[in-house]
């Protein structure tokens, strides 16, 4: 018989109040759902609402008093504007189940080869803060999870996003178990960057060749020192020219290529790797929804 489809995970059906005018790309999340069912894809059935991560699964990864006053609405205006996001519970029940989805992702991963999420990829959350569009830490939640659980011991975090990973760094600092690697934009927010296990930072306007060369050094450079039994890929939209925070110029072949990169490097390894979207905030969302629905297409077919 044939294999049963691979799952994938969304949580679009949360939605959370934001100002008008505010730069968050939430339609992006729907939007890319939608077009990944129509264009045939994935089917609508094989889509999965995630459950939300729990209390003390948050508590792998930030602080306990921080996960308290995130989840009562007891955050100061000034961590507010570091979040980027006026509080309420729906956002907060939206990024439960934004980091519940990279779990369940990780879970399908360690199944099936592949695991992947439509959200998730909240890397700049770090151990008593959220900040730039990120509460909780996806990632880490995910991989000291599963590590609790006994599934694995090593994992390494593959960061395509533009922005560097500050908050993965600064919380798997010291940690053996969780390897952390960020390609990135060097002018680009954060203006403080937490040092990554391995960090490649590139100057404003690279173009694919040198974005691409980067990318590969580093990921096989990630994957030999982490000897890692999971990995974690951000995916992010945003090294793309279009991109209205990326600063970078890569095409969408060129992250196509990235993605492939990354998937058949950690296959050739046999290193099940989980797949989110982290960011992009084109100034055509179409164009961001077009980017991550051919990663998605592209990790679909390492799936068993």
């Amino acid at each position: 018989m044939p294999a049963a489809a691979l799952p994938v995970f969304a949580c679009d059906a949360f939605s959370f109040p934001l100002p008008e005018g505010h730069r968050f790309p939430l339609a992006k999340f729907r939007r890319l759902r939608e077009k990944l069912i129509a264009d045939g894809v994935v089917a609508g059935r094989d889509v999965h609402l995630p459950s939300p991560v729990q209390r003390e699964q948050l508590e792998l990864a930030h602080d306990a008093d921080y996960v308290q006053r995130m989840l009562q609405g007891q955050l100061s205006a000034a961590e507010c504007r570091r979040l980027g996001f006026p509080w309420s519970a729906a956002l907060v029940e939206r990024a439960l189940r934004s980091a519940g989805g990279t779990l369940a992702a990780a879970r399908a991963a360690l199944e099936r080869g592949v695991g992947i999420t439509l959200a998730g990829g909240t890397h700049h959350a770090g151990v008593r803060h959220g900040e730039g569009f990120c509460l909780f830490n996806d990632s880490i939640i995910a991989a000291r999870v599963l590590q609790r659980e006994g599934c694995v011991r090593r994992v390494v975090v593959l960061d395509g996003d533009v922005h560097q990973g500050n908050g993965t760094a600064e919380i798997a600092d010291g940690d053996d178990a969780i390897f952390t690697f960020s390609l990135h934009g060097a002018r680009n927010f954060p203006l403080r960057k937490h040092p990554s296990d391995l960090d490649i930072a590139l100057p404003d306007g690279t173009e694919d060749e040198a974005f691409l060369h980067a990318w590969r050094h580093g990921v096989i450079e990630a994957l030999d020192r982490s000897r890692a039994e999971m990995a974690i890929y951000l995916a992010g939209a945003d090294p793309y020219r279009g991109d209205r925070l990326g600063r970078l110029a890569v095409s969408p072949e060129g992250l196509l290529q990235r993605d492939r990169f990354a998937l058949a490097a950690c296959h050739q390894r046999g290193i099940p790797v989980v797949v989110t979207m982290a960011g992009g905030y084109a100034r055509n969302i179409d164009e961001t929804v077009a980017i991550q629905a051919r990663t998605v297409q592209e990790a679909l077919r390492y799936g068993r």
